[in-house]
């Protein structure tokens, strides 16, 4: 079916048809469980991996393609590296200065190779964040992760199938130790410090689609905040955007099952809106995941206007080229910047 084909996606499109989830050799069918948005532990104070490997089948939102995603545990200080499974190339780290485009999604890939690039890794590591994972391996056997609904939600879910096991190590954390900003017009983000131990958020946006508007929203991040306030939020789009998208090849994957789609007053899916304030909710999870490309948790409070991947990442780099504005969580003694985790060789 064509992209965004608004008559005929009325019914299950191919971001449902071609969704699936795979432990082991088994189907995972069925809604989310009850469980989902409860989550585990709140803290944990060790790092924590995957109990067994899990795959998922999806649709590329840009290439339309069918895609397979694999997440396999890793040891302890492993941190999140991902590698395309399709390709002869090497891993590429879920790092800040590893992302090379912020157009429409978060784009990772190695400088030294230009076709290998893994696109869309936002949401799945806003769902990494929220369910505590901090060593995993992913392979995916294209250029994008799939988008399956357009949320983090069926990632969670991923990786409630897979379970999370406790590693003997001491978790990663940065806290912030003084204010950096950076702005882009009207734009800004922002990390700033807060109450130890923890990340708070605050995102306001401003669109001129009266179906979208102004929206603002705060909360303090913790596993069942992140599962119940925004790990169902859909990536979202305004119609008039969806030609000139398809004018350069992209968004062929894209449907009222993976994504949100308004003109002017109106919320042109069939289900609507999961929350009011949807929107923003989505920023925030968008901001979730750029913010661990860090290659650690936060402790420290974002605020973002306006912000999207662009800003999400400048912001990252301006963080680590301070060494004043930062440290290791208790140490207070080592500032070195984070170096890329890579795979062993």
């Amino acid at each position: 079916m064509d992209s965004f084909n608004l008559e005929a996606d009325l019914v299950p499109g191919i971001a449902d048809d071609d969704r699936s989830l795979h432990n082991t050799d088994k189907t995972i069918v069925g809604l989310l469980p009850a469980s989902f948005t409860r989550g585990g532990a709140e803290r944990a104070s060790v790092q924590q991996t995957l109990q067994k490997s899990i795959s998922c089948t999806g649709v590329g939102l840009h290439t339309g393609r069918k895609i397979t995603l694999r997440l396999e545990p890793a040891e302890a200080g492993f941190g999140i590296v991902f590698h395309r499974s399709d390709l002869d190339a090497s891993p590429v780290p879920a790092s800040y200065d590893a992302v090379i485009d912020t157009r429409l999604s978060t784009v990772i890939g190695a400088a030294e190779q230009p076709g290998n690039r893994i696109a869309t890794v936002e949401h799945l590591m806003a769902a990494l964040h929220g369910c505590g994972i901090d060593n995993a391996s992913i392979f995916v056997d294209g250029p994008e992760i799939p988008v399956l609904d357009g949320s983090s939600a069926d990632f969670v879910f991923l990786i409630d199938c897979a379970g999370v096991r406790a590693q003997e190590a001491p978790r990663r954390e940065i806290e912030i130790l003084k204010t950096v900003r950076v702005d882009e017009g009207d734009a800004f983000a922002q990390l700033s410090p807060d109450a130890p131990q923890r990340l708070s958020l605050a995102m306001s946006i401003d669109f001129p689609a009266r179906a979208i508007g102004r929206q603002a929203l705060s909360l303090t991040l913790d596993q069942s905040g992140f599962r119940r306030e925004l790990a169902f939020s859909r990536t979202f789009t305004n119609r008039q955007e969806i030609e000139a998208l398809h004018a350069v090849g992209l968004a062929r994957g894209g449907s009222l099952s993976n994504a949100i789609v308004v003109e002017n007053e109106a919320i042109l899916n069939p289900t609507g809106l999961r929350a009011p304030d949807e929107f923003v909710r989505h920023k925030m999870l968008d901001a979730v995941g750029d913010l661990y490309l860090a290659g650690a948790r936060l402790h420290g409070r974002f605020t973002g206007h306006k912000s999207g991947h662009g800003l999400n990442n400048r912001l990252l780099r301006a963080l680590f080229a301070d060494p004043r504005a930062w440290r290791w969580a208790g140490s207070g003694l080592t500032y070195r910047q984070p170096a890329p985790r890579r795979a062993a060789a």
